[in-house]
């Protein structure tokens, strides 16, 4: 039982444990400091975005998706981890579309029999076009952008 003007043994409590919480967050020293300021990466605009005297840099350079002969003329190929799915419906046509459904957020699984095929719900998308084939999904997958040079296919 708390007396007229004595904290409770709860609040006493309560209040020691944000005491212990505030003062685990600070570091020795920097009580009275005021919060550091998050450190920036150079801007194009800053004279020290450029290690070449001011020079520009070019840009880096495209990490490579796949090689065209990857690609099957009529079929295509998913890039899980990219989210990507790169097809080629006629030769030396490449296209890339997102690789995630539009029905469920699922990614597409395979490129077979000139469909684009995911596995959650069975939606197909024509590797033409990726427009839909058989649903449930209600949208084409979006078109991404690749970029092919020579025999290489990059994302971009």
């Amino acid at each position: 039982m708390s007396g007229a003007g004595r904290p409770s043994r709860r609040t006493v409590i309560a209040a020691g444990g944000v005491v212990a919480l505030t003062a685990g967050c600070s570091k020795y020293g920097d009580e009275g400091a005021p919060p550091e300021a998050p450190k920036s990466e150079p801007t194009a605009a800053s004279p020290s975005a450029s290690k070449s005297g001011g020079k520009d840099q070019p840009p880096p350079k495209a990490e490579e998706l796949a090689k065209t002969s990857d690609i099957p003329v009529g079929g295509g190929k998913v890039f899980k981890d990219k989210k990507v799915v790169v097809t080629q419906p006629e030769k030396g046509d490449f296209k890339a579309f997102s690789a995630v459904c539009t029905h469920s957020g699922c990614t597409v699984g395979e490129v077979a029999d000139g469909t684009i095929n995911c596995p959650c719900h069975g939606s197909k998308y024509r590797v033409a076009d990726a427009s839909v084939a058989d649903g449930p999904a209600p949208r084409p997958l979006p078109p991404q952008n690749i970029k092919v040079t020579g025999n290489s296919i990059t994302l971009g």
